[in-house]
């Protein structure tokens, strides 16, 4: 997900790679696989990124968002 510029859409396709807890917490937020995600914004220095998924907007770090996979739309 890291990788989609600003306004690009793109659908969740996994997250294995990520811990159990992050995952969770992620999925608890609407973050699931074959969601439609869309990046808003990249902070200045690339990280945090603003990501609007199911109408709500979240916060991720560079980091985390590496580790989901996302199918570019």
């Amino acid at each position: 997900m890291s990788d989609l510029s600003c306004g690009a859409n793109g659908i969740v396709t996994g997250m294995s790679a990520l811990p159990s807890a992050t995952r969770k917490k992620l999925m608890v937020m609407g973050l699931l696989p074959n969601t439609e995600v869309t990046v808003i914004r990249v902070a200045p220095l690339g990280d945090p990124l603003q990501v609007r998924v199911r109408g709500v907007d979240i916060a991720l770090r560079k980091q985390i968002a590496a580790n989901i996979e996302v199918e570019a739309r």
